[in-house]
């Protein structure tokens, strides 16, 4: 008798596990990138695994791709892009496949990763004193474009020096524009200023 009990509880509870896993009511649905695909419901994003799993909830700071005309957020090298607004100033940042910032928003402009390495514009901050008038620091903020590994280590300086940013919104209206990106593991390609490019050997 408990066994027919047990054997009608499972019968019973595995209908409902499966109907618990099923995602309903999608706007978009990516192809698979690196394991992934990305799906969509109303303004936010979230990923499913080849097995259909949700990977984490829905969220809205994902930042999407344009893919042969389709915009979607991807994983790459398992980091997935990600942004986030402080005093009107954007920041960009990337996640796990747990949904997990491994590297918290902080770049003014950033590329997906491709192959391990991801193009950053990396903000630093200069201490140039104190104002005892006003009673608060002098601080000075340049930017350089560099290449990061998946844990946020430079590997390569695209800029030999760096470029002074007033960072207030109605200076910095939109994320500074990034010039350079890897073409092959051992290329990488610079726009300049007269809108032509400059390939170089990519040297660790």
């Amino acid at each position: 008798m408990r066994k027919i009990i047990s054997l009608l509880l499972v019968l019973l509870v595995l209908p409902l596990a499966s109907f618990a896993q099923s995602l309903d009511g999608l706007d978009f649905i990516s192809p698979f990138h690196d394991g992934v695909a990305a799906i969509k419901k109303g303004e936010t994003w979230s990923f499913i695994s080849e097995q259909g799993e949700l990977l984490f909830d829905f969220r809205k700071d994902l930042v999407v791709a344009d893919i042969k005309g389709k915009k979607y957020p991807v994983f790459n090298s398992n980091r997935c892009l990600i942004s986030k607004k402080e005093e009107g100033i954007t920041y960009f940042g990337y996640i796990d496949k747990k949904g997990k910032a491994v590297l918290e928003s902080q770049f003014l402009n950033a590329t997906a990763f491709n192959n391990g390495k991801a193009t950053v514009v990396k903000l630093y901050k200069n201490v140039l004193g104190r104002n005892d008038v006003l009673d608060k620091q002098m601080i000075e903020y340049n930017y350089m474009e560099v290449a990061i590994d998946t844990n946020g280590e430079i590997v390569h300086y695209f800029d030999e020096k760096p470029t002074h940013v007033t960072l207030e919104k109605n200076f910095l209206k939109k994320p500074p524009k990034i010039k350079s990106k890897f073409i092959s593991d051992n290329l990488v390609a610079t726009q300049n200023e007269d809108k032509t490019w400059t390939i170089k050997k990519y040297k660790l």
